[in-house]
């Protein structure tokens, strides 16, 4: 169990950045007209855009959020004077809220595309495992935020920090740091890891687009001239 725990959350973070970096590289350079999100709404609007809007607001919260409460090193929060504790409360509620938008908005989007005919007929078996592999992932997140509450004065947050930013460094004692965390963090890692390896070969990497469309804010004017 010790090798399996090391495996899991000492190497294969590191096997979920390269198959999710070298997969979308490699679909990108091989498969480009598969390279979009699949959109269904010209089969069917319904409920689309209410859903859309909740859960990429959700999603987009609890990423940026994950990444700058995880990655921030721990003398950062305590140079200003922000205590553990205080930054897990605000962790819980900010996490809370941007979960609780996701979940409502992919149970919107779950339930127009299972009880539509037309969707349902178009949709394919990994945008089902998506789908529901990022609800899975969500509702642990949000059940460790129920865990979190037993333990408020923040020693568990500063050892996920701790595991997050060994494994960012390439530091090989990562693993240890979290061996004693609850299954529920374990499992929502674990998920939350695996989405990366499976990102490459599903619509998620229409994501990537989406980052690549803020360079097009800062391109050049185009200048048209008559003849």
């Amino acid at each position: 169990m010790e090798y399996f725990h090391q495996f899991i959350f000492g190497i294969y973070p590191y096997i979920a950045l390269a198959i999710f970096l070298l997969g979308s590289l490699i679909r990108f350079d091989r498969e480009q007209y598969t390279w979009k999100s699949d959109s269904s709404q010209v089969l069917h609007a319904g409920s689309l855009r209410t859903g859309n809007i909740l859960f990429h607001v959700g999603i987009i919260g609890l990423f940026f959020g994950h990444a700058a409460g995880l990655l921030t090193p721990v003398w950062v929060w305590d140079t200003l004077g922000i205590e553990h504790g205080t930054k897990q409360l605000f962790a819980m509620m900010a996490g809370g809220i941007m979960g609780g938008l996701g979940l409502i908005g992919i149970v919107i989007l779950l339930v127009r595309r299972f009880t539509n005919e037309r969707i349902l007929a178009v949709t394919t078996f990994k945008d089902k495992i998506v789908i529901l592999w990022i609800l899975a992932t969500l509702l642990l997140g949000l059940s460790s935020i129920v865990a979190s509450a037993g333990h408020m004065d923040g020693h568990m947050m500063v050892l996920l920090m701790t595991w997050a930013q060994h494994v960012v460094t390439f530091r090989g004692d990562a693993a240890s740091f979290i061996i004693d965390a609850p299954l529920v963090f374990k499992l929502h890692l674990f998920m939350g890891m695996s989405l990366f390896v499976i990102f490459p070969f599903t619509r998620l990497v229409h994501v990537w687009s989406g980052f690549g469309a803020v360079t097009y804010l800062g391109r050049a004017f185009q200048l048209v001239r008559p003849r």
